[in-house]
């Protein structure tokens, strides 16, 4: 049976009958989890092994994980981890994020979440929307790329799988996108050599996450995920290879119906369809639009997954105890 082009949420802690039941038959490539389905360690891992149940495969579970508000899993049951750019901040050390990236990355496998969609590649800059500021790894395309290149390293070596986002660089965006479609008018000449350096210097990196901007250069009125000339900017011109999904395709920056939006980013190139409110009349819309994924995206999906890799030997006190000797011993809440 094919795969759905598709990544959906389900709408809270326990997947209701009809979630079960739909799951079954639309069959996505994948499942994210948010705040709304993290109550507690026994009920997480139950959710993420019913999602798979539900399709019969060991399908990916993604999550936000990043740090500081964007962290879906949560104190008390859960560490707590400073914004990245305040921890980079902190430490200045490559070594300092790649644990914690392995830190994270055990904790999120250890409740069946194989997939993180972390690390930031975007540069945060003087004008950076707050809503992405503090989320970026470095004010700079060198400490962006040494920074997300370690914590990356990290998540993978905890057997857990980075998404690298948001592809081609958001950092210059002063609006948020969740609200509003943002236009990026910097020369492109410019945005090659800082912006766009982190995701060259990453395409290696096994998944993308694109960026919902207008690049007036690339194309002046279709937001780049949505954009046939911005998904292929992504691919020839950066070297991203990767399975590339979109930002959620519910924000406020993309207009039409969802399933006017999921088909627009499938014809523009995109492998997958992030849906992430777990509305079951829209992503039951979705699965009825979008299909199945193409030959194409289901070989990059499966070169992705074949990354993954077996983490042996985690010990999680001694890791945190060099972790907490390389920030100074400080809190990282």
């Amino acid at each position: 049976m094919g795969q759905g082009a598709y990544i959906f949420a389900p709408s809270g802690p326990t997947l209701t009958s009809r979630e079960a039941a739909f799951f079954r038959e639309a069959a996505p490539w994948g499942f994210i989890i948010f705040q709304r389905n993290c109550e507690n360690p026994e009920q997480l891992r139950q959710l993420t092994g019913d999602l798979r149940a539900a399709v019969g495969r060991e399908a990916p579970v993604l999550i936000d994980q990043e740090g500081g508000r964007v962290q879906r899993m949560r104190a008390p049951h859960w560490r707590e981890w400073l914004p990245p750019l305040d921890q980079v901040a902190q430490t200045g050390s490559a070594r300092a994020m790649y644990l914690r990236g392995l830190l994270i990355g055990a904790e999120l496998v250890a409740h069946g979440i194989d997939v993180n969609c972390a690390p930031s590649g975007d540069i945060a800059w003087p004008e950076t929307h707050p809503f992405l500021r503090n989320r970026c790894y470095g004010t700079d395309a060198a400490t962006v790329v040494s920074m997300a290149r370690a914590c990356a390293e990290g998540l993978m070596d905890a057997g857990c799988l980075p998404v690298i986002k948001h592809a081609p660089g958001h950092g210059r965006a002063t609006v948020d996108s969740h609200k509003g479609l943002p236009r990026i008018d910097v020369p492109l000449a410019d945005l090659r050599d800082t912006d766009f350096a982190p995701f060259r210097a990453l395409a290696d990196l096994p998944m993308v996450m694109t960026a919902h901007i207008v690049l007036p250069e690339i194309d002046p009125e279709v937001p780049l995920t949505l954009s046939p000339a911005g998904i292929r900017y992504l691919r020839e011109e950066l070297g991203l290879k990767g399975l590339l999904m979109t930002d959620d395709i519910s924000m406020g920056a993309l207009r039409g119906s969802v399933a006017e939006r999921g088909a627009a980013a499938l014809a523009a190139g995109c492998d997958l369809v992030l849906h992430c409110n777990g509305d079951p009349d829209e992503m039951e819309l979705l699965a009825d639009t979008m299909g199945q994924m193409t030959q194409d995206a289901a070989e990059r999906a499966d070169i992705a997954l074949s990354c993954r890799r077996t983490p042996t030997d985690i010990d999680i006190p001694t890791l945190e105890a060099e972790f907490a000797s390389l920030t100074g011993g400080a809190d990282n809440a």
